[in-house]
């Protein structure tokens, strides 16, 4: 654990963490990555904490109760995944109108213990309070082995990506139009895979760096930069695109691998792998973990990211709770 500020890209959402960090001084330690991380002597504990909130995060005429559960406890676990490990438990804390019923809540946590049944763990406990709209906050509690920080990242390092990204946000944009998304575009934002069998694998493969893609690989990348002190370089060309992202990029006038770079809550990660990690591991990755993993780019000396388009700039910006 390392005491001062944090090493975050820019934004506003995250000057105010760094001036959080300030403000707390030597009482805070290991701020700015997906999880925090405590020795027991022998075990390393992650743990995390993630924040859902009704018509910022979800929206109750697209989603039910089920799904609501099962995207905010898999909103958290991802962070479990991003630094390589494995779910103890959660605690699940609900705010509630005082016009919903209980069956609603019931059916929230079903949601939350149906993804369980899929990544392993148990709910360990929580809160319930009145709120005047639905709030979830689910904090994970798990194990790493090897945990893979956001700052290891060194000159000659590879990026990879897993799964496809944009997803979430054609279902997302297709909402806000007025229309129903595609079923495989609204089975990833309803249902997302928190990918923590693949990291793990990541973690012990040796990556040197990682982070799962909660506000669009645009943003998240500047964190990897930011953290591990180096240059990255990004080749959008070279993203493997969600199925459903192309026809939604195209009505807003989007090239489709900007639109899946600018896309949040794909719960995908981006890992920094050493030069020695060749083709070959990552056709034996995605035969453990069941999911695609694809090269995307490349680590040099230096300091911020280059988002390139064909060889062209291009600027993507993650997104920002406060901007």
């Amino acid at each position: 654990m390392t005491t001062g500020e944090p090493r975050l890209g820019p934004g506003e959402e995250f000057d105010r963490i760094r001036s959080l960090a300030r403000a707390l001084g030597s009482r805070a330690a290991g701020l700015g990555d997906d999880c925090a991380l405590v020795d027991l002597g022998g075990e390393i504990l992650a743990a995390s904490t993630d924040l859902s909130i009704e018509n910022v995060h979800f929206r109750r005429d697209w989603l039910s109760f089920d799904e609501i559960g099962w995207r905010c406890a898999a909103a958290a676990l991802s962070d479990l995944a991003a630094v390589g490990a494995m779910p103890i438990g959660v605690l699940t804390a609900i705010g509630a109108p005082g016009t919903s019923v209980q069956s609603e809540l019931d059916q929230v946590m079903s949601g939350v213990g149906a993804l369980l049944d899929e990544t392993g763990g148990v709910v360990l406990g929580g809160d319930l309070s009145s709120s005047p709209v639905w709030t979830v906050s689910v904090t994970v509690l798990g194990r790493a082995r090897r945990p893979v920080l956001r700052s290891g990242g060194k000159p000659g390092d590879s990026v990879w990506v897993t799964g496809s990204l944009g997803g979430a946000r054609a279902a997302l944009e297709t909402w806000l139009g007025g229309e129903q998304p595609a079923p495989s575009s609204r089975e990833s934002f309803a249902r997302p895979h928190p990918r923590l069998l693949a990291g793990v694998w990541l973690a012990d493969t040796g990556a040197s760096a990682m982070i799962d893609l909660s506000d669009g690989l645009g943003g998240d990348v500047r964190h990897l930069s930011a953290a591990s002190g180096v240059a990255i370089t990004i080749e959008l060309s070279l993203l493997p695109v969600h199925d459903g992202v192309p026809d939604v990029a195209r009505r807003i006038g989007e090239d489709p691998r900007v639109f899946a770079a600018g896309g949040g809550e794909d719960y995908e990660l981006l890992a920094l792998l050493p030069p020695e990690f060749t083709p070959a591991m990552a056709q034996r990755f995605e035969a453990h973990a069941g999911i695609g993993l694809a090269r995307v780019g490349s680590v040099e000396e230096g300091a911020g990211v280059r988002l390139l388009l064909d060889g062209t700039p291009v600027e993507i910006a993650g997104y920002d709770h406060f901007r």
